[in-house]
């Protein structure tokens, strides 16, 4: 992690410089990340699994750490970028997905979980203890929250001894609401203060002391605050520098840290810009990356409504819609709407509750056949226009061509293009 530790001190030293962290697991968000990178002369990327996508069990996407790393590595193998240039991390690891069992559980669960990211190879280590387990006050005292995080670093660092290569690096801290996204209002969105952000990193600063970790925690590179960025189902939480200006000014007294900011999807150029500017210098994005690839998704789709004979059509949009109303444990704790207001949710939602939906193997049919179906015939200029003018400015500056992955990943860099002229493109001097 030489280089995030080096884009770090660059930092701190009066650049605004940052690091783009793309948490997602989709193979086509992954490929279109290191397309953007080859193209950007990147010397980092930052990729981040979830405790809830990734662990011991499987997660989500069904993997383990170490069937992440295999799976990110093949895509770049394929791609022809250098695995040296990936960097790894996980995020909010901790007991979050066994909240339903006691802490004394709960916690052992979460060290074999941290130590199997350690020894796959994950080097950016987000330690968070924050959610309560069954049991639990609620919410967790902060005493509590650091005394466990202690405990996961210790497990991190038994496991780094045990597969040696370079030290992981640390975050602490959380930001509300947990990962994903708000799931209700985010009218009245407190920024952090600036006292309770120096608190926590005292806090933890104390703890890792006491318990022998004076090493580790000079790998503690930055804290996730809450620095008034966020989204909900249909809108964003613009940052006001002038409202995190305490909070900004805050960290610099805090020797070898910077600030996470979690949830900037959605943000503006101009606004993920200030963010590293004002020390926020690693940025979550997730969902706005799906998101995109479900633009691009739907828009092919329309593409295909013009350009295909009907009966050949692949009619992505209307299997999506019926495998998530058939299966609707991934949305129906999340959308309250009834009718056509739950139709529009389930495809437009910022918090991109479709994303859970694409490795179903019907989905994956129905989008393999568009593809095909536009490969065979693909699509003039003019519906290209139509329906992904950002995808035909890569085309026609030849970024891009005309195969409708390739489309696909242009609209998707088109997002990441934001990140990078945020995290690239400035000095504060």
């Amino acid at each position: 992690m030489q280089v995030l530790l080096d884009l770090i001190a660059r930092h701190r030293q009066g650049h605004a410089s940052g690091v783009t962290s793309i948490c997602s697991a989709h193979p086509i968000v992954i490929e279109a990340s290191l397309r953007h990178a080859q193209r950007t002369g990147q010397a980092l990327v930052l990729f981040e699994a979830t405790c809830n996508q990734v662990n011991q069990d499987g997660g989500y996407t069904g993997m383990t750490p170490a069937d992440f790393v295999d799976f990110v590595h093949a895509i770049a193998d394929r791609v022809g970028f250098e695995r040296a240039r990936i960097a790894l991390g996980g995020d909010h690891l901790g007991p979050n997905p066994w909240t339903s069992l006691d802490a004394a559980a709960a916690m052992d669960k979460a060290e074999v979980m941290v130590a199997a990211y350690v020894a796959a190879g994950f080097r950016k280590i987000h330690l968070d203890c924050s959610m309560a387990c069954s049991g639990d006050p609620q919410p967790l005292p902060e005493a509590e929250i650091v005394r466990r995080a202690v405990r996961l670093c210790r497990a991190a660092e038994a496991a780094h001894a045990r597969a040696d290569g370079e030290a992981p690096v640390y975050v602490i801290g959380t930001e509300v609401p947990v990962p994903g996204g708000a799931t209700e209002s985010i009218d009245g969105l407190a920024v952090t203060t600036p006292q309770a952000a120096l608190a926590t990193i005292e806090a933890h600063r104390q703890a890792f002391m006491a318990a022998g970790l004076d090493a580790a925690w000079q790998r503690v590179i930055a804290s996730v605050v809450q620095p008034g960025v966020e989204f909900d189902h249909h809108s964003v939480v613009d940052y006001e520098p002038q409202k995190a200006h305490g909070l900004s000014r805050a960290i610099t007294d805090v020797p070898g840290m910077v600030f996470e900011a979690h949830s900037t999807d959605y943000q503006t150029r101009d606004a993920l810009g200030a963010l590293v500017r004002d020390h926020f210098a690693i940025l979550k994005v997730g969902p706005g990356l799906t998101f995109a690839l479900r633009e691009a998704l739907w828009a092919l789709d329309a593409i295909e409504q013009e350009w295909i004979d009907e009966t050949r059509r692949a009619h992505l949009r209307d299997v999506v819609l019926a495998r998530m109303r058939e299966q609707p444990g991934y949305w129906q704790r999340y959308y309250h709407s009834q009718g056509h207001a739950l139709t529009v949710d389930l495809q437009y939602s910022l918090s991109d509750r479709i994303r859970y939906y694409w490795p179903d193997p019907v989905i994956e049919q129905a989008c393999q056949r568009l593809f095909d179906n536009l490969r065979a015939n693909p699509p003039p200029i003019p519906l290209i226009s139509q329906f992904l003018p950002h995808a035909l400015h890569a085309l026609r500056t030849g970024i891009a061509t005309r195969d409708p992955l390739s489309l696909t990943m242009a609209h998707i860099r088109a997002a990441l293009d934001d990140y990078h002229h945020a995290c690239h493109d400035h000095d504060t001097h």
